[in-house]
């Protein structure tokens, strides 16, 4: 098998009394088996809506679901025991210890290992002694996020997995997720951090009110990104000159200096520049989380 899964003109509008709001509008999208890809968008863009229709928690309107070969619907039990998932609001029984609530999810599944349960809560620094009630948000994750690779599923579904976690804790899920992929498995990890995903995933797919707007590797949509350009001049230089270059947008000049971003090659931009006397040349590929921005705020 390579491909986990594939969604097909996938469509859920959400209907509320005569009112009706699309979550998901033909979406399209094939994810590798063994492979890392990061789902982003803002929050409420269709994330978690795309990912409870993977799993058969809510039924499409319109479109085809398939999850490791499977129908999600009619292979509902197999599936899911092929799969670790942590949801966007990971609960569970508050009277429970968190070692508790491991072993009866572990038992659910058939049984998993106690030493593998151990592992993974010291990893984390989960004490499982704690009762679950007593934790905060970001060990509560923790749970979340052992009960879900406890059993080394084929595919791990990651709903916004880093919530609430301190910054050596999401180092640690990182390195996690690095080894699931090592051993062979599936992740698909939704998020609206872009740096979140940016170390592992081999793939990004980004959506916006409940649309693709774009699909690659990371290194594809870093060569997308925009050069930021400084340029110090000995003496004022023409605003007009410069402004309609192609592939140059916001165009700034405060006395002496101008700032611009470049779309493409700057071969234009540097010619001009010559004309007159450089004291200072900076430029740089835009930051990947603005240029994620850009594709949130685009009409």
């Amino acid at each position: 098998m390579t491909t986990a899964i594939e969604l097909t003109e996938l469509t859920k509008t959400y209907s509320r009394g005569r009112a009706a709001r699309r979550g998901l509008d033909g979406l399209t999208l094939s994810v590798r088996a063994g492979e890392v890809f990061g789902y982003l968008g803002p929050n409420g863009a269709g994330k978690s809506t795309t990912i409870r229709l993977l799993l058969d928690l809510i039924r499409p309107t319109s479109g085809t679901v398939r999850v490791l070969g499977l129908d999600p619907r009619r292979d509902a039990v197999e599936l899911h025991r092929r799969v670790g998932y942590l949801a966007g609001d990971f609960v569970a029984d508050g009277r429970q210890s968190a070692g508790e609530c491991l072993a009866f999810l572990a038992a659910l599944r058939g049984g998993v290992p106690a030493a593998r349960i151990g592992e993974l809560a010291e990893r984390l620094g989960l004490d499982p002694s704690a009762r679950i009630r007593s934790l905060s948000k970001g060990n509560r994750q923790k749970v979340g996020l052992v009960q879900a690779f406890m059993h080394r599923p084929d595919l791990l579904i990651l709903d916004e997995p880093t919530s609430g976690l301190d910054p050596l804790v999401q180092q640690t899920f990182l390195d996690m997720v690095a080894e699931a992929r090592t051993a062979g498995q599936t992740v698909f990890m939704s998020s609206h951090i872009m740096s979140e995903v940016e170390a592992v995933a081999d793939r990004v797919a980004i959506i916006r009110e409940g649309r693709l707007v774009a699909a690659d590797t990371v290194a594809a949509l870093r060569a997308r990104s925009l050069l930021e350009v400084r340029i110090d001049f000995a003496a004022p230089v023409p605003e007009a000159e410069f402004a309609a270059l192609p592939g140059v947008t916001g165009l700034r000049l405060d006395g002496t200096t101008l700032t611009c971003h470049v779309d493409g090659a700057p071969d234009a931009l540097l010619k001009a520049a010559a004309r007159h006397t450089v004291i200072g040349l900076r430029a740089d590929t835009q930051d990947l989380e603005e240029l994620f921005q850009s594709y949130y705020a685009a009409a």
